[in-house]
């Protein structure tokens, strides 16, 4: 039987798609940035393809208009929901309980505030943040550093990468605060 080109065609798009459905599966899975050397470990693909999946798989949530992206950081990449989308999903994505209003309130303050002493922000919010600093807390999206008789507040880099945003800067913070607060 005779290979004509059409089939090999058929083959590479059919090998392709595979690959595509491979890489778009591992970042599905991992829910974490992934460097080459990781995609490449999960996936036995070479780096070549795996950059040119990556730019197709951007290419596909691009094009069908998706809440779903692969974010590039730093030479990492990860599937993540995008920005507009991220205050939807908090409670998917911290593993902890809904937050109430109140408690995403407090801390929307924090993060457009930030560095904020505890005690500033009692006189914003009343003694009711108390609690709503421990859930934050204990959740991981915001970090109590002692300073004195008070504790400085400012959000993570887990606060940083379930909303999205590039680096953890107060700058970056405040300009994502402004846009959803719009």
């Amino acid at each position: 039987m005779e290979v004509s080109s059409k089939t090999l065609s058929e083959i590479d798009e059919t090998k392709t798609k595979e690959n595509l459905m491979t890489l778009e599966a591992v970042f599905f899975v991992s829910g974490r940035f992934l460097s080459m050397p990781d995609l490449i470990s999960l996936t036995d693909l070479n780096p070549i393809i795996i950059r040119e999946l990556i730019e197709k798989l951007q290419e596909k949530y691009s094009k069908n208009e998706s809440a779903i992206e692969i974010v590039e950081k730093n030479g990492l990449w990860k599937m993540d929901v995008r920005p507009e989308y991220a205050c939807l999903i908090n409670k998917l994505a911290t593993g902890s309980a809904e937050f109430s209003k109140a408690e995403q309130e407090t801390l929307a303050i924090i993060a457009y505030k930030q560095p904020l002493k505890k005690s500033d922000l009692v006189k914003y919010r009343g003694s009711q943040c108390y609690e709503h600093v421990k859930v934050l807390v204990e959740a991981g999206l915001l970090d109590a550093e002692p300073c004195g008789k008070t504790k400085i507040l400012k959000t993570t880099s887990k606060f940083s990468e379930i909303y999205g945003l590039e680096s953890s800067t107060p700058t970056e913070i405040r300009k994502f605060m402004e846009s959803i607060l719009k």
